[in-house]
C-alpha cells in the first residue's frame, strides 16, 4: 500500500502543470458548491435568528387570504392582498381590547419616498406606525428615541431614521434635532435606529424611516393598514390566542379578507424558498464536478498510454491485474482529493470575504459532502482507465513503443 501511494504521488508530481489543469474542474466545482451552500445556510440561520428575536408569541395579521393551495404562504397572494388591504384602525382597536389574549398591538403601512437634508438625498421606505413598534418588532434605537404616544395622537411631523439613512444624510454629524424633508414636507429627526439589516420580504430595515401613523395617513391620503403586529399574552397558548383573534376579526371582516400568521409559518416558508434556491445553485455548480471528473478520466487514459511499458514490466514481475487497477484508482482519487482540498480552501476564503456583506457559514456537512463527492468522482471516472491498465497483456505492454 505504501509503495502504491508513493508511485501515485510521484506520477502526479511528474507533470505539475497537467495535474493542476486536470484538477481545475474539481477545484471550481468544490469551491462553488461549498460557497453557495454556505451562503444558503448562513441566510437560513440569520432568518431563524431574526424570527427568534421577535419571540415565539409574535403574530402578524395580513390583509387578504395569503395561503396557497399547499398550505404555505403564497408570495403572489401576499402581494395582491397588500395592494387591496381591507384592514383599518377599527381592527387595531378590536385587537387592543382583547386584553386576555393580546399584550401589544402595532399596525403599520408602507410607502416609498425621498428624504433629503441639504444637498444629500436618498430613496427610503417610509413606515407609518404607532409608538410601540420599537418594542413589538424589536427595532431598538441607537440615538435619541422613538416617538411617544402623544406625538402619535397629535400626528407630529417627527421621524426616526434607519441606520443607513442617517449615515447617508448626515455622515458623522449628530442628526438629532435636525430638520429633514420627506417629499415636500418638513420633519424633525428625533431618533436613529440601530443597524439591523434586511427585512423579511422587503428592503433593509436600515433604509426605513419611521413616522407616526396619523401623520402617515395625512401625508399619503390613506387610512388602510398593510400589517398588524400582535404580541400574545403567553407563548404556551399561542394557538388558542390565534383562534380567538381570528374569531374577533371575523365580526367585521370576511374570512378571506385577512390572515393571522405566526412566525413559525413564515419561517418555514422562507426556509423552504432558501432551500430550493440553494439546492438549485448547488446543482448547477455541481456540473463543474462532472466536468472535472471527465478531465480526470481523460488524463488518466493518457497516463495509461504513456506508462504502458511500466505496466507491462510490473506485470512481468508479478503484479496482479487488481493491483494495477488499484494503483490507477488511487492516482485518480488523489487527484480529486487534491482538487477538493484546494477548492475547499478557496471556499473558506470566499466565505470569510462574503461575511462582510451577507450572512455566510461553512458547515461541516458541506465540507464532508464536497470532499466525499470529489473523491467518489475521482474513483468513478478513474475506473475505466484503471480497468484498461489492468487488462493490458504484459507481453504486448513490454513491446509497446
Amino acid at each position: 500500500m505504501k509503495d502504491i501511494f508513493l508511485i501515485a504521488i510521484k506520477a502526479i508530481l511528474t507533470n505539475k502543470v497537467r495535474t493542476f489543469l486536470t484538477t481545475l474542474g474539481i477545484i471550481i466545482g468544490v469551491s462553488s458548491v461549498v460557497l453557495l451552500t454556505s451562503i444558503g445556510t448562513g441566510l437560513s440561520n440569520y432568518v431563524t435568528k431574526e424570527f427568534n428575536n421577535l419571540g415565539a408569541n409574535t403574530l402578524l395579521v395580513f390583509p387578504g387570504d395569503i395561503f396557497g393551495d399547499n398550505g404555505g404562504i403564497s408570495q403572489e397572494r401576499t402581494a395582491s392582498a397588500l395592494a387591496n388591504s381591507k384592514l383599518k384602525m377599527t381592527d387595531v382597536g378590536t385587537l387592543e381590547r382583547m386584553r386576555e389574549d393580546v399584550s401589544e398591538v402595532a399596525p403599520f403601512n408602507l410607502q416609498s419616498d425621498t428624504i433629503s437634508f441639504q444637498q444629500a438625498s436618498k430613496t427610503v421606505t417610509v413606515l407609518g406606525t404607532t409608538h410601540n413598534l420599537d418594542t413589538a418588532f424589536n427595532i431598538p434605537v441607537e440615538r435619541g428615541g422613538f416617538f411617544d404616544e402623544k406625538a402619535e395622537k397629535d400626528g407630529a411631523q417627527v421621524v426616526v431614521l434607519g441606520y443607513e439613512v442617517a449615515t447617508k444624510l448626515f455622515g458623522k454629524v449628530d442628526p438629532i434635532g435636525k430638520t429633514v424633508k420627506l417629499g415636500l414636507q418638513t420633519y424633525t429627526v428625533i431618533g436613529v435606529a440601530k443597524k439591523k439589516g434586511s427585512g423579511f420580504g422587503g428592503p433593509s430595515f436600515d433604509t426605513y424611516v419611521y413616522i407616526p401613523l396619523k401623520a402617515f395617513f395625512k401625508k399619503y391620503d390613506t387610512s388602510s393598514i398593510v400589517r398588524i403586529i400582535v404580541k400574545t399574552k403567553t407563548t404556551e397558548r399561542v394557538a388558542e390566542h390565534t383562534k380567538n383573534i381570528e374569531q374577533e376579526l371575523q365580526k367585521r371582516l370576511k374570512k378571506d379578507e385577512f390572515s393571522v400568521v405566526n412566525q413559525s409559518e413564515i419561517l418555514d416558508t422562507i426556509n423552504q424558498i432558501l432551500g430550493i434556491i440553494t439546492a438549485a445553485l448547488g446543482g448547477i455548480a455541481g456540473i463543474s464536478l462532472l466536468v472535472g471528473g471527465i478531465g480526470i478520466m481523460n488524463i488518466m487514459l493518457v497516463s495509461v498510454t504513456e506508462r504502458t511499458r511500466e505496466i507491462g514490466l510490473r506485470k512481468a514481475l508479478g503484479a496482479t491485474p487488481n493491483l494495477i487497477m488499484f494503483q490507477f484508482l488511487i492516482e485518480a482519487a488523489v487527484l480529486s482529493v487534491i482538487g477538493g482540498g484546494i477548492g475547499l480552501t478557496i471556499a473558506f476564503l470566499g466565505t470569510l470575504a462574503l461575511q462582510s456583506f451577507i450572512p455566510a457559514e461553512v458547515t461541516p456537512s458541506a465540507v464532508g459532502l464536497a470532499l466525499g463527492v470529489s473523491t467518489v468522482v475521482g474513483l468513478i471516472f478513474g475506473a475505466a482507465p484503471a480497468r484498461r491498465a489492468a487488462n493490458l497483456s504484459p507481453i504486448e505492454a513490454l513491446r509497446y513503443e
